[in-house]
């Protein structure tokens, strides 16, 4: 969530219809434009203007910033368990976009992991 009047942004535990909880990946990846026509393609084309709310442990934000990857991302460990194992995933703690009303999501607030 990004607040009007400041810029802040927030995170929250509602999630795209298409992110399977259980693994936190999408479901869908491949076709995922078919079902989300907004669902944004992060490259270094994209990268600027999408930074500044992604998650600081985003693999694409590290390394827009210069900064080294987490040990426990899976281009580092060689799994994508290792994310869930560092308990730095939303695994288990997500709700479907479908299932909040978009006024309610400030009362699904989290914690970026440390």
């Amino acid at each position: 969530i990004e607040d009007e009047d400041t810029g802040d942004v927030y995170l929250t535990r509602v999630a795209c219809r298409l992110l399977d909880d259980q693994t936190c990946r999408c479901g869908q990846y491949d076709i995922r434009h078919q079902f989300v026509s907004e669902c944004i393609v992060l490259n270094p084309d994209t990268i600027e203007q999408n930074a500044y709310w992604l998650p600081k442990t985003c693999a694409y934000k590290l390394l827009w910033d210069g900064l080294p990857l987490y040990d426990w991302h899976p281009l580092i460990s060689g799994t994508p368990q290792s994310v869930h194992d560092a308990g730095v995933s939303v695994q288990g703690m997500t709700v479907p976009e479908f299932e909040v009303d978009e006024d309610d999501w400030e009362n699904h607030l989290i914690e970026e992991p440390e």
